[in-house]
């Protein structure tokens, strides 16, 4: 086998001498795979919320355009980079081959079952077929093969959960564990798409870390999420509003928390321009997680300095160590959270 590099910049076309992520073509001829890769027969794909909402946008809805949309943007790029979004997803397969300097060094096998913890966006993949849409939880089922270099995180599928809850699940997991890392006792807490996959997991867990004297808001778009936000009773305060529109918002955390605003603000949404909202929404020396792949650097750096906020900004680092088993302990840990999470994603 051929020697590779185990941040995959062996596979990058162009322009030469980047990492996968920012390239903008990768070779995915999986014909032969490097000494330090693994080959993965690919299942499903959960293409990254802003992604897909994007995608869907651009295709009217029409599931025979997303399948062309989706194609054509892997076999320009060699990988699934929206060009719009600059996110991905992440992937459902089972194990393939091994490469030989991994052998042995890693826990898995040819047959296991994994969901890859790394972006679509710098991994090769090779759509041959795409067999189903399922546009209502951002997942696409395919045949197709993809890479995953040395230095690329996975997590084994367990057995006491069905596929598609755990690739479900995975898919937002650093937003939980950020969150388990960033709330302590007494803390209010507001978290924004807080009727989302990402943003319930998150009022689960914020509302452990916050404590009996803690205060979790939850700001949610549709009156059906912030229905079922209510009904799960994670969350001390449920409103439905358009976090596009900071005034409004601003003006109702400033009656919940009597003006002393949050501690700590999580912003799940998978739309652009919810920045300043995220911000005014926060006390100064408070901070504001941006988990969002819509965030602007530029909006929310610029929009903070102009509206004189001291707030401490964190970009939505997907991965922080033991982020899949937190997740997945989340699921296991409530009753409730886990029965939704089966009807609307498995």
């Amino acid at each position: 086998m051929k020697k590779g590099n185990r941040y995959g910049i062996h596979r990058v076309i162009e322009p030469k001498g980047v990492l996968p992520q920012p390239a903008d073509k990768v070779d995915n001829d999986m014909t032969e795979i490097y000494d330090d890769e693994i080959l993965i027969d690919v299942k499903t794909l959960n293409i990254d919320s802003a992604s897909f909402t994007q995608i869907c946008e651009q295709a009217g809805g029409d599931e025979k355009k997303i399948a062309e949309i989706m194609t054509d943007i892997v076999a320009k790029q060699g990988k699934h980079r929206n060009p719009v979004t600059g996110s991905g997803g992440m992937l459902l397969g089972t194990v393939d081959k091994i490469g030989d300097s991994l052998a042995g060094k890693i826990d898995l096998k040819p047959g296991d079952k994994i969901a890859t913890l790394v972006s679509l966006s710098l991994t090769p993949l090779r759509i041959d077929k795409i067999k189903a849409i399922r546009k209502d939880i951002d997942q696409v089922d395919i045949e197709g093969k993809a890479i995953l270099f040395e230095s690329g995180i996975y997590a084994k599928i367990p057995d006491d959960m069905p596929e598609n809850l755990v690739l479900s699940a995975l898919d937002v997991a650093g937003a939980p564990a950020q969150t388990a890392k960033l709330v302590k006792p007494g803390m209010t807490v507001l978290i924004i798409g807080a009727g989302g996959k990402s943003g319930m997991l998150c009022c689960y867990e914020a509302k452990k870390c916050a404590g009996p004297d803690g205060k979790v808001i939850g700001l949610c778009h549709s009156q059906k999420s912030t229905d079922r936000l209510k009904a799960l009773g994670f969350c001390d305060y449920v409103f439905s509003a358009d976090a596009t529109q900071p005034v409004p918002v601003l003006e109702e955390i400033e009656k919940l928390t009597d003006g002393k605003m949050c501690d700590v603000t999580i912003n799940n949404v998978n739309i652009p321009d919810t920045e300043m909202t995220s911000i005014l929404c926060t006390k100064d020396d408070g901070i504001v997680y941006f988990f969002s792949m819509a965030t602007s650097f530029t909006k929310a750096a610029l929009g903070a300095e102009g509206v004189g906020k001291d707030v401490t900004m964190i970009i939505g680092n997907g991965y922080t160590k033991g982020h899949a088993e937190l997740t997945l302990n989340l699921l296991r840990e409530s009753p409730v959270l886990r029965k939704l999470f089966t009807e609307l994603y498995a």
